[in-house]
Parts: C-alpha cells; structure tokens; sequence
C-alpha cells in the first residue's frame, strides 16, 4: 500500500471511532439537561436520579470523546500537511471557533456543573449544564461548517493557488451545513434515545427477575421495594421514565433525521451528483430507486450491476421532488466529470508517483451503494423498537423475557450503526476529491482539490503504517477501558452515581470519610466525578 492508502485508512479509523463518541455526547447531554430542568421545575426525586445516573455516563464518554479527538487535529499536520496547506486560510475561522467552545466553554462549565451540586445555587448550576450542552452543539456546528466547505466550497476563491476566504458569512451559512446541521443532531438524538431505552429496559427486566416488581391481576405492574439500597419504587420510577423518554425521542429523531435526510440528498444531487447516483447504483439515466442491486465485489465497470428490484419514480423524488424528471447516472456523469476536471492527474510533482495516472471519478460503489441503505435501515430498526417499546410497557414494565432483554441491549448499537454508516458514505462517496468541486451557473468554480494531492510528501508509507497500528491498538485499549467504565456504572444502577443512597441513620457515628458501613458516605460530588 502507497502512503496516500494508508493515510486515509488511518484517518478513516480513528475519525469513525471518535465519531462513535460525538453523537452520544451531545444526545445524552442534552437529554441530562432536560432531566435536571424537570428535577429543578418539580423537585420530583426520581428525574435528580436520572440525572446524575445518565450524566455518570455522560461524563465518561465525554471524556473518551475529548482524548480521540485531540488526535485528529495533529494528523491535519502529519499526514494531510497539503491538505491543511489549501484550506487553512478557510478552516482558521471555524476551527477555531470550535475549540474555544470545545476547550473553554464546554469544558469550564462541565466542570462547574460536576463539582457545584452543592457550592451553586441550583438554577445556577442547571444554566453551568445547559451552558456546556449548547456550547456542544455550537461546537459540532463549527466542525459541520469545515466539513460542509469540503463538500460544497463557497465564500472563497483561488489566490496563488490557494483558497482565500472572501464571504466569511457565505462559509458559515453554507446551505450545506445549513441542512447536514439538522441531520447531524437528529442522528445524535437518536442515539441518545436508543442508549436509554436500552439500559432502562436492563434494569426494568432486572426489577421483575429479582422478584421486586410484579404482575397484578389486571396485567399492570406492581412496584415493590428490595431491601438493597437504591431499589425502591423510585428506582422503578427511574427506568420506566427512561425508557419511554428514550423511545420518544428515538422516534421523533428518526422522523427528523428522514426529513433532513431528504433536503440533504436532494442537495447532494447537484452539488455531487456522481455520489448520489453511485449511492442508488444509477448506472444509466432514469427515474428509478434501486431496492437490491448485484455486481462483481470490487469490478469498475459500472454496466455489470444488475438492479434486480427497482421501485420507478422514487430516484426522481429523492433528486427532485417530482417522480418523472429524468436523474442522469453515472456512465453520463462520469463523460460529464473527465471533460470538466480530466482524464488524468496533472503532471505535478505534488501528486508525486500518481502524477499522470487516470483518474477514477467513480467511487467505491460497494461503500456507497450499501452505507446508504445501512443508515436508512439501522436508523429505521431502531424507530421500530422504540415503536414496539412503547406499546410492549404500556402496563408499566417490560416482558420477563431474557432474549427481549438481549435484543434491547443490543438494540443500543442500531443508531451508532447508522450514524457510522452515514458519516462513511458522506466521506468515501465524495473521492476522488478531498474538496470537491463547486459547479455554478457560470461553469466550474476552480476551488477543488484531488485527495492524491493531499497526503503529506515527506511521509513514508513505513512511518504512516507505524502510527495507523499504534494508533489503532491504542484506540482499541481506550475502547475496553470506555465499554468496562460503562459496564460498571450500568450495572450499579442510581446508586454507582449516587453512593449517598446507601447513607443510613445507624451510620452516623462512623467515619465521615470512608463510605457505605463505616460512617457518613465518602463526599458524593467526587464520588459523582470520579
């Protein structure tokens, strides 16, 4: 492998293993936030368990999603130096912008709202959350912008061969950001939704097997009481609300996520119309939606894929919005892209040993074709089960079954499936350019740039494939740390946030600084942090 593979393997990894961590960010922080809203307005004690139970595990994905990421702004350097080389003087605004809020706002006022349950006055405290939670979703707007520009490059034109902002205000109210923006926080929200209904309905089948919930006459569920500390009727309270919160949310975030979803493919056709049609297999001009299309794993030649079930009117839809506007494929894109940008690289020494070879418009069809339907679907399973949640615990509790238990369990990982999927599709369907060109209505807009022109010249495929293992083992060994994390504190329940519930009257004269069964529990605000 040539190092410019290699690069983009390793940015791939670690880009969709932090993309793991963003979404569940900001969906559950902003779900936290509504938890703690409601325990401020109604003092009701089972929405302040939820809140420092799911803002535990807020805390350290949070955490996880703030070390993965760091490493992807050295790699701009390292290995895409051409790359930030271009577009510096356009990605200076909003990546700075995102790490003001990342690095000051966000995590200044995390912190107060981590250690201040007990030095701020609530409403204060409450706004220190929703303060951090808002500065996140600012943050991920900025990033979207960056991203949004190398999709769809506006506000800047080429100055010495290098693009120059000149309409900051067209950069940052990209209509392509404008509707991924949406998209991108539906998508976060779902994961969000999917996480609790999850765990939630864990902890529900746990109540019922441990015998401290039952079943009346009337098939609704009885609450109980265990003699474990945390395991009241408020615990009972805890996850149902959860639950149904989770369903709700994961439901009205698919919806979301369909709709925007919608805006951005009909953008997509004609900002990157060769992405849209490899998505949907549309090797030849036409109106119709590939249902199930097959072709020889790995071929070029896009005339060997069969479409074996296809609905007509749908392509023109999703491109349109009508059902008979002829949508062009890629055999007539790909005549229509060689006369724009040519049949082959420049003989340029930044492309170094690719220089003069063709260039190959089409991307991999298998990614696109199938990454495009692995977002739609897991996004729709994951509706769907929220869908059935809702009616299955309509009596108050969940099935006693331990497969239903299992499938929920793993029902958690259906949004993250869709999200990845999505993220890949939007990056491996836009190659071969890493910026892509802008067509406008006085002809091509010359702020592009090939991926093979990217790629760092004084790197080495030996150094790249060095940091790709390591960074990945790494990876790796922060994923079994962050999944043993949250194992834990799931399986402790409220208490695993909240050590002060097993605080008892007979513990009063004990040591106030050792815990459960010795004295007064150990300091719950640095139990809650660490």
């Amino acid at each position: 492998m040539e190092a410019l593979e290699i690069a983009r393997w390793q940015f791939g990894i670690t880009t969709v293993y932090h993309f793991m961590m963003v979404p569940l960010t900001i969906g559950l922080g902003l779900v936290v936030a509504v938890m703690q809203t409601l325990w401020h307005r109604t003092g009701q004690v089972e929405y302040l368990r939820m809140t420092k139970f799911w803002g535990k595990l807020f805390l350290i994905n949070f955490i996880m999603g703030v070390a993965t990421g760091i490493v992807q702004e050295f790699q701009f350097g390292m290995a895409w130096s051409e790359y930030s080389r271009f577009v510096g003087d356009v990605f200076g605004a909003p990546l700075a912008l995102e790490s003001l809020l990342a690095f000051f706002v966000e995590s200044t006022f995390l912190g107060l709202w981590i250690f201040g349950w007990k030095q701020l006055k609530p409403g204060i405290h409450l706004a220190c959350l929703w303060v951090a939670v808002v500065g996140s979703v600012f943050s991920a707007y900025f990033i979207i912008v960056a991203n949004s520009w190398m999709q769809h490059p506006v506000g800047a034109e080429i100055i010495d061969g290098r693009p120059v902002m000149t309409d900051a205000w067209a950069v940052f109210t990209n209509n392509t950001a404008l509707v991924a923006f949406p998209h991108t926080l539906m998508g976060a929200l779902a994961v969000a939704g999917g996480f609790l209904l999850g765990i939630a309905w864990y902890h529900l089948w746990r109540r019922r097997t441990d015998g401290i919930d039952t079943i009346g006459a009337d098939g609704k569920v009885i609450p109980g009481e265990a003699a474990i500390p945390g395991r009241d009727r408020t615990d009972y309270k805890v996850w149902i609300r959860s639950l149904r919160i989770g369903a709700v949310v994961a439901m009205i975030s698919f919806a979301g996520t369909a709709l925007t979803g919608d805006l951005q493919g009909k953008l997509m056709f004609e900002q990157q119309p060769m992405k849209m049609a490899a998505a949907e297999a549309a090797c030849h001009d036409g109106t119709g939606f590939s249902v199930l299309s097959v072709g020889n794993l790995g071929s070029k030649n896009c005339d060997e894929i069969v479409a074996l079930i296809e609905v007509p009117g749908i392509l023109s839809f999703l491109a349109k919005g009508d059902f008979t506007t002829e949508v062009k494929g890629v055999n007539s894109l790909l005549d229509q892209y060689k006369a724009d940008y040519g049949t082959h690289l420049p003989e340029n020494p930044i492309y170094g040993e690719r220089a003069g070879q063709e260039i190959e418009y089409v991307p991999v069809m298998e990614v696109t074709y199938w990454g495009f339907r692995m977002m739609i679907g897991f996004g729709g399973l994951a509706a769907l089960a929220a869908l059935i949640a809702l009616w299955v615990t309509r009596k108050g509790t969940v099935p006693a079954s331990r497969w239903l238990m299992r499938l929920a369990v793993f029902g958690i990982l259906a949004p993250f499936g869709a999200n990845a999927a999505g993220w890949i599709f939007t990056e491996m369907g836009r190659q071969p350019f890493v910026v892509a060109p802008n067509p406008d209505l006085n002809g091509i807009d010359q702020v592009f740039m090939f991926t093979a022109a990217a790629v760092s010249p004084g790197v080495s495929a030996g150094e790249l494939l060095t940091s790709l293992i390591v960074l990945t083992a790494v990876y790796a060994a922060l994923l079994v740390v962050e999944v043993k994390l949250l194992v834990k504190f799931i399986r402790g329940g409220v208490v695993s946030a909240m050590p002060e519930l097993t605080h008892t009257p007979a513990d009063e004269n004990g040591d106030a600084n050792k815990g459960p069964g010795t004295g007064k529990p150990a300091d719950d605000v640095l139990a809650f942090a660490y």
